[in-house]
């Protein structure tokens, strides 16, 4: 029952976290932005950092926020029912991108961070099943 508590209170707060990252007027103050600009140009001018582009940091950065996404899907309806995770992801994600387009004049509702959510959604889900995998009693892995 505790770890059920434990588990509610921290899926609630990463919701609200997602919620507050993608629902609000900007997602990032002008002081970050500028920090982030001043960052990128001086990766351009590496040549082994040049293909470092705000895009490309923006998709990764979608992925990285719905790993956790994928991680909680599993602990919350378990190993059998993986499957739900990515879809939930996916459907939050366009709820989100939903929203948005709908509400949000300062921000770009855009298709790729759907997919980018959910292929973190996806990759939590895998670290879950292969820990449960590892986890799991030697003989019950035959």
């Amino acid at each position: 029952m505790a770890a059920r508590i434990v588990l509610a209170v921290l899926s609630a707060a990463y919701l609200w976290a997602v919620g507050w990252m993608t629902l609000r007027a900007a997602p990032y103050g002008s002081d970050l932005g500028r920090g982030l600009e001043r960052l990128l140009a001086w990766l351009a001018q590496q040549p082994s950092t040049a293909w470092v582009t705000f895009d490309r940091l923006e998709f990764a950065a979608n992925v990285a926020m719905f790993v956790p996404f994928g991680i909680f899907g599993v602990l919350w309806f378990g190993v059998h029912r993986w499957w739900l995770a990515p879809i939930l992801g996916a459907l939050t994600s366009a709820g989100i991108e939903f929203l948005q387009w709908q509400f949000l004049d300062t921000r770009v509702a855009d298709p790729r961070d759907i997919v980018a959510n959910t292929a973190g959604a996806v990759i939590g889900m895998l670290l879950m099943l292969l820990l449960a995998f590892l986890l799991a009693p030697h003989r019950r892995r035959r």
